[in-house]
């Protein structure tokens, strides 16, 4: 059986918080017909099985459904790359050519807004309005500025129709966000992570995290 990397994605700088991400990278020995499945049995939000390490070719899946995109898997997925086998320029998830680096601590990728899963976004006026609501039912966000002037935001997002009732740290989300303001953001998100987002060349945009290996066991 193939090996189980358990990440977490946007950790904060002590290594607290971040999103869980299990990564396959001998992905290829898991046949397709079974990582819907076997994503659902991890339960992480989100598990991406590696098809071709140097090429960067990957799949992603939440739960409940198969994703062309999403942030902290390709992220932890880089990391991950370039700590256990070589560090790739670019990976490529079936929505597009993710273009991936490292800046210090953190490992950064390029995307375009229209690859993320579709959600409401709504702005609310305090970080405290948004701290104490409640899930809807549907897929949203819920933000606020924390501090305008130094970009500092506060996010929630829940995404029911993936089977994630609300999500930890979503890194397409701040793609979409990042696009919506056209301006460098430090987003807190859940329980203590924090994801780096600004404007990229193209109309991209650039989003980076620390990422944490918690453990590594057998599928």
């Amino acid at each position: 059986m193939p090996d189980l990397h358990v990440l977490r994605v946007f950790a904060g700088p002590d290594g607290s918080g971040g999103n869980p991400l299990g990564v396959v990278l001998d992905g290829a020995a898991v046949p397709a017909a079974r990582r819907q499945e076997v994503a659902a049995d991890l339960g992480f939000s989100e598990t991406v099985f590696v098809d071709h390490a140097e090429r960067g070719t990957i799949r992603i899946f939440t739960p409940a459904a198969e994703l062309p995109f999403a942030g902290h898997p390709t992220v932890g997925t880089s990391w991950l790359l370039a700590r256990e086998r070589m560090p790739v320029e670019v990976l490529r998830p079936p929505a597009g050519d993710v273009p991936t680096w490292a800046e210090g601590a953190l490992t950064w990728i390029g995307a375009r807004p229209e690859w993320a899963h579709p959600l409401e976004r709504h702005k609310l006026a305090s970080a405290g309005q948004v701290e104490s609501a409640a899930p809807a039912g549907r897929d949203l966000e819920l933000w606020a500025f924390e501090d305008e002037e130094a970009g500092l935001v506060r996010a929630r997002v829940f995404f029911p129709s993936l089977g994630i009732t609300e999500d930890e740290a979503t890194g397409a989300a701040a793609v979409q966000l990042g696009a919506e303001l056209g301006r460098p953001i430090l987003i807190r998100q859940g329980m203590g992570s924090l994801l780096h987002a600004r404007p990229g060349p193209g109309g991209t945009v650039e989003v980076g995290g620390r990422v944490v290996l918690d453990e590594v066991r057998a599928l």
